[in-house]
């Protein structure tokens, strides 16, 4: 009886390190799906901050862009499908399409009234938005690294 105690006792010992093998294996891999889901919120969160700036722009270059009402049109269609988007290839392409209409706008501005360089307010909100370009640059990479170790482990997953 002793022996099938022993037996019995080391059974049991090593069903339990087998299932905490597996349920820190799969804590990890929760952990890391959460790791993903933030930083693609982090990202949406900047995008976001991004569209948020367009209608401090458009009122600042609004006195100097009368004729270039086709461009700003496009960039409020643009920031407005921002806001519809519901998945994340819908706000992706949205995003690509902001991204080329707000471009297009401030090159035609800049070039059409140099003096709009001067204006504080313009200035100012161009470097803010230069800086909310880094912070989604910086969002994307930290997604991307994010989602490169969430792969790894389902990959390595005992």
């Amino acid at each position: 009886m002793k022996n099938g105690m022993k037996v019995l006792i080391a059974v049991i010992a090593v069903v339990v390190v087998i299932i905490g093998i597996f349920a820190g294996g799969y804590n990890s891999l929760v952990k890391a799906q959460t790791a993903v889901e933030t930083k693609q919120a982090d990202i949406q969160t900047q995008l976001q901050r991004r569209a948020d700036l367009i209608p401090n722009f458009v009122s600042t270059v609004k006195g100097y862009s009368k004729y270039e009402q086709e461009t700003l049109t496009a960039v409020t269609e643009a920031r407005a499908k921002i806001s519809k988007a519901s998945d994340a290839q819908s706000l992706s392409q949205a995003n690509d399409e902001l991204d080329k209409a707000i471009s297009v706008w401030v090159n035609a501005v800049t070039e059409a009234y140099p003096d709009l360089k001067a204006n504080q307010s313009y200035i100012a909100l161009q470097d803010e938005l230069a800086g909310t370009e880094n912070r989604i640059a910086v969002a994307r990479k930290d997604y991307n690294e994010a989602v490169q170790s969430y792969n790894t482990m389902i990959k390595t997953f005992p």
